[in-house]
């Protein structure tokens, strides 16, 4: 008898691999290329991602933006299109200018500010993204189940989507 019972199985309910639309990139600037390969290592390493419907995972993702559109496109893990979520990011604007703006003044501050003050843009900065997760999380409700970790991670993604070079 072959005792397998010891044994984790992979989720099913996972992503398995995601990729960008770069197709309107010139070139990223090396802090931000690192930020994109962190949230892809980061979120492949540990995600939970339940698209509703009678699908299984794990899945594959493609992020894109299209007309002030963000697109998820949900594949197998055999690259058989599940389905797509279609988000307006209208309602991402604000927060994602202003994440935008802190993290310059963070990349600034770093240079030459009191590790006081570097702290309190850290901290403003960290709460930008949690509000974009949150919010994100929000939109998605009720087309694709996500925790609070993959939201940070997929914000993190939306947000390398908007820098166009």
């Amino acid at each position: 008898m072959n005792d397998d019972s010891h044994k984790e199985t992979p989720p099913r309910e996972r992503l398995a691999n995601v990729t960008l639309d770069d197709s309107a990139v010139i070139r990223r600037s090396p802090e931000v290329e690192h930020e994109r390969a962190v949230a892809i290592y980061d979120l492949l390493e540990e995600n939970t991602f339940r698209p509703v419907g009678d699908y299984h995972g794990p899945y594959h993702l493609r992020l894109s933006i299209a007309e002030n559109r963000l697109l998820l496109d949900i594949r197998s893990e055999q690259e058989d299109r599940l389905g797509s979520v279609t988000l307006p990011l209208l309602p991402f604007r604000r927060v994602i200018r202003d994440y935008f703006a802190v993290c310059e003044s963070y990349y600034e501050a770093i240079k030459t500010a009191s590790p006081a003050k570097i702290e309190a843009i850290d901290m403003g900065r960290r709460g930008l993204h949690n509000e974009g997760s949150d919010l994100l999380r929000e939109r998605l409700d009720g087309k694709v189940e996500i925790d609070f970790d993959t939201a940070r991670r997929l914000f993190t993604l939306i947000c390398v989507l908007h820098i166009r070079g």
